[in-house]
């Protein structure tokens, strides 16, 4: 029988994934094929073809990357893992079995799959599916993609912390106060803070890093204990040296490393031993084995730093709050590495004593997708119910905090019987609401429900005759005592406009999709003008609006686009159009935003009262290769950033150690987009402190051109120029004294024209005897008329100059040259 409600809820998680669906009311966690409540997000491939998932998959890969260390080569290998955290990108992964390549999606979609199979008495349409409350709309509509290659029609999404808090208010004994979630995964990490009243939870701000998880605490034991002892013990100096046989190497030690870092979660110390021939050679010939000793102390040591960063998050989230430790009620742990006593005791120490452990850390998050699963429509087909059904339309509530609730019913339309009388009967059979009349025009029927629990209801229906007949639905539930609010936006989401004065894109706010609104939400952008013409019917005239996402809004706003989360692009074209628009025209922009985070874009053209709305297409995945031009375009950025700040006297410690970190990531991590979001974490601190200090450095460039420009008046100006130069000196004065920098800009541009003007015919005559010397080092278009030039130019240095007769010299050479070899042209007219 077809399902009234979706019910199932997936965690699909970085390391490890759970399926869970309610039964009678309660949320049921699916075994996996070898009885497990999870499996791990574990791809592989035979020879044969044949794919697999989970713990077998999770073993096979154990083994290849192990004995990668004999070939030091990783094609070896038709194993895959933490490909969650390459969602959105187009990183491939290579099948040598099957000689081919699988995207993230694919491979999350073979997971999907593995979990839907689980399930053998139904077969399921509709998910609910979890994802981290930071991962960005690419990554969200990445996830939609992998579920519907696993054959779902319907997939909605929901943020892992508030499926979290879903579970633990199902069974929580207080229904008020301040919760925070600390949800730190195999890959992400997210923190959530909620405000319960009466059982009503409501999350209100969010935080999170999606490159922070168990995989990084792996690693930190790999780097800092494991492989030290093989340096030790074995001759691997070349080896470390070598990038690729590094990664292997790494790779191989991580296998053992997470198996080290669960146990020492229960235990103070644990036994690394390889077996014989698991491993590899060292540059002697000796055979590689592990037979070493971590303690618990030695393990958190380096784990430290990585949970002390979650903390951090944690802290700015209070923070930025206007809140305090003390007043967290109830501090939510989910994710497996949160069963480290590390993380519950720095937490207590940093946070809140209140840390609550009552539920399960890895099925947490499955449950509540599963409980909001509950609370969802199906879409029920009509060959799905069996013929002569009587087909009920039922109105109410999934979750409530009343003790009651009212239930709207009547009878769907080409039901062959004209009215039924309908029961609910509860399932511990304490209480039934009696025969109610139902027909084509509906009645209500007010159900009782018990405190604190699901409350599952059967459904008959009776015919004037009192004979029972099937009908549809025949069950529904109602969660009691709590009940989940909006999903909040995780992100500011707007658009990129041109700034004239910075002679860049940079961000634009929608009003109404700030941080932290209730999603579905609406935003809207005025007062913007068209940047060119489109003519109706001419497809290459083209209007772009590019969609961001940011962090802060009040820190975000009119700064550099790029330095924040590129969404994708709106293309207006004269195709959709049917009158021209012209340039300048005014245009209001309004986006429309999903409770999966989906976008429309619509765009008002007002003079000519055109509308035209399109879908957000945010299925192109960002390149994996632009990313990792950018990241070295970015580097040399900052290094010129910061320079220039530090010739102002500021403080750039602090952001040149961040850089270097982000070049020690660069150097060692494959994952080339969380490098370059880390970049520019540090480039956005960078043009915080460059706007901080923007006036100071104006004022100072003011003070400096304008005593130049009075120097060049004293000694090549007239009558004229000085009266231009006195007017400038009162401008001057008033820019500094309002430190209006705009005006500032306006005013030094002005100024530095004038002295262009002023000193024309020293830059005439520099430049025509730089041409002469670099003669033969420049490629000129026409080099016999670039010589005539220059000696002209040089035989009236050399008797009577004058800016008349030497400027279209200067300006005839420069129109020779290249453009990227023009010498210091600034200033001249080209």
């Amino acid at each position: 029988m077809a399902r009234v409600k979706i019910d199932y809820g997936i965690d699909l998680g970085t390391t490890n994934s759970a399926i869970c669906r309610m039964e009678k009311g309660e949320p049921v966690i699916i075994k996996t094929d070898v009885l497990k409540d999870t499996m791990p997000s574990c791809i592989s491939i035979n020879k044969k073809g044949s794919i697999k998932a989970g713990d077998s998959a999770y073993n096979t890969m154990k083994l290849d990357k192990r004995r990668a260390t004999k070939t030091w080569h990783t094609e070896t290998s038709n194993t895959y893992i933490e490909f969650k955290r390459t969602m959105g990108t187009n990183t491939r992964y290579h099948c040598s079995n099957l000689n081919k390549d699988f995207t993230s999606e694919e491979l999350s979609s073979e997971v999907l799959k593995s979990l839907k199979s689980f399930v053998t008495d139904e077969t399921i349409t509709s998910v609910v599916i979890t994802v981290p409350a930071k991962f960005t709309v690419n990554q969200k509509t990445a996830t939609m993609e992998a579920a519907k290659m696993a054959g779902f029609k319907r997939c909605e999404l929901l943020q892992e912390p508030i499926a979290a808090s879903m579970a633990y208010g199902l069974n929580a004994d207080e229904k008020d106060g301040l919760w925070m979630v600390f949800d730190f995964g195999g890959g992400t990490f997210d923190a959530a803070l909620l405000k319960v009243e009466d059982g009503i939870m409501q999350v209100f701000d969010t935080e999170g890093d999606n490159y922070l998880g168990g995989k990084n605490l792996d690693y930190a034991i790999v780097d800092s204990i494991i492989i030290p002892y093989l340096m030790e013990n074995y001759n691997i100096s070349s080896t470390i040296t070598d990038a690729d046989k590094k990664e292997v190497l790494r790779d191989a030690m991580k296998t053992y490393a997470e198996e080290a870092k669960n146990q020492l979660s229960f235990k103070d110390h644990e036994d690394i031993i390889s077996n014989l021939g698991d491993l590899g050679e060292d540059e002697d010939g000796e055979e590689i084995e592990l037979d070493l000793t971590i303690t618990q102390a030695e393990a958190f040591d380096v784990m430290r730093p990585y949970f002390q960063k979650a903390v951090d998050i944690c802290k700015n989230l209070l923070q930025r709050n206007h809140l305090s430790g003390s007043q967290i009620n109830k501090l939510i742990l989910v994710g497996g590495p949160t069963h480290s006593p590390l993380i519950r005791q720095m937490l207590k120490e940093q946070i809140t004593p209140n840390v609550d452990t009552s539920i399960d850390p890895m099925t947490a998050v499955a449950t509540g997708a599963a409980l909001y699963a509950s609370t969802l429509d199906a879409e029920i087909n009509d060959d799905e119910i069996q013929i002569g059904t009587v087909k009920l339309e039922l109105g109410y509530e999934s979750t409530s905090v009343e003790t009651s609730e009212w239930v709207s019913v009547k009878l769907s339309d080409g039901t062959s019987l004209s009215k039924v009388w309908v029961e609910f009967i509860r399932a511990d059979k304490a209480w039934s609401s009696g025969k109610t009349e139902v027909d084509s025009t509906g009645n209500v029927i007010e159900a009782n429900l018990l405190e604190g629990k699901p409350n599952s209801f059967s459904i008959v229906a009776y015919d004037d005759k009192g004979n029972a007949v099937p009908c549809f639905p025949s069950e529904i539930t109602i969660i009691q005592g709590s009940k989940v609010g909006s999903a909040p936006l995780p992100y500011n989401i707007g658009i990129a406009i041109w700034d004239e004065n910075k002679k860049r894109g940079v961000f634009k706010m929608a009003k109404g999709l700030e941080k932290n609104k209730p999603l579905p939400a609406v935003g809207v952008i005025n007062d913007l003008k068209t940047s060119k013409q489109l003519r109706p019917g001419i497809d290459a005239d083209i209007l772009t609006i590019p969609i961001y996402q940011t962090d802060d809004f009040a820190e975000a706003e009119g700064k550099t686009a790029a330095l924040y989360e590129y969404v994708a692009d709106v293309t207006i074209t004269g195709d959709d159009v049917d009158s021209l628009i012209p340039t300048d025209s005014p245009v209001d922009v309004t986006l429309k935003v999903d409770s999966s985070e989906q976008m429309k874009v619509e765009v008002h053209f007002l003079a000519t009262d055109i509308s035209v709305e399109k879908a957000l297409d945010t299925t192109k995945k960002q390149s994996i290769e632009d990313a990792d031009k950018e990241i070295s375009k970015r580097l040399l950025d900052a290094q010129t950033s910061i320079s220039r700040l530090e010739e102002a006297d500021l403080p750039t410690t602090d952001l040149r150690t961040e850089i270097e970190k982000v070049k020690e990531e660069y150097a060692n991590s494959s994952e080339k987009k969380m490098v370059l979001q880390h970049l520019k974490e540090v480039l956005r601190k960078i043009e915080n402190l460059d706007s901080d200090t923007e006036w100071q450095r104006l004022e100072k460039e003011l003070r400096e051109e304008f005593d130049r420009l009075e120097k060049a008046q004293q000694n090549l100006g007239n009558n004229n120029t000085m009266q231009l130069v006195e007017q400038l000196s009162v401008q001057t004065d008033k820019v500094i004294r309002e430190k209006n920098i705009k005006l500032g800009r306006d005013t030094l541009e002005e100024i530095n024209s004038l002295f262009v003007h002023l000193t024309m015919i020293y830059q005439c005559i520099g430049l025509i005897r730089e041409c002469h010397e670099r003669f033969g080092s420049i490629r000129w278009s026409d080099a016999a008329r670039a010589l005539q030039l220059i000696n002209w130019g040089m035989e009236k240095i050399n008797t009577q100059p004058t800016v008349d007769n030497l400027h279209p010299i200067a300006c005839s050479l420069i129109e020779l040259m290249p453009e990227n070899e023009a010498i210091n042209t600034e200033g001249l007219l080209r």
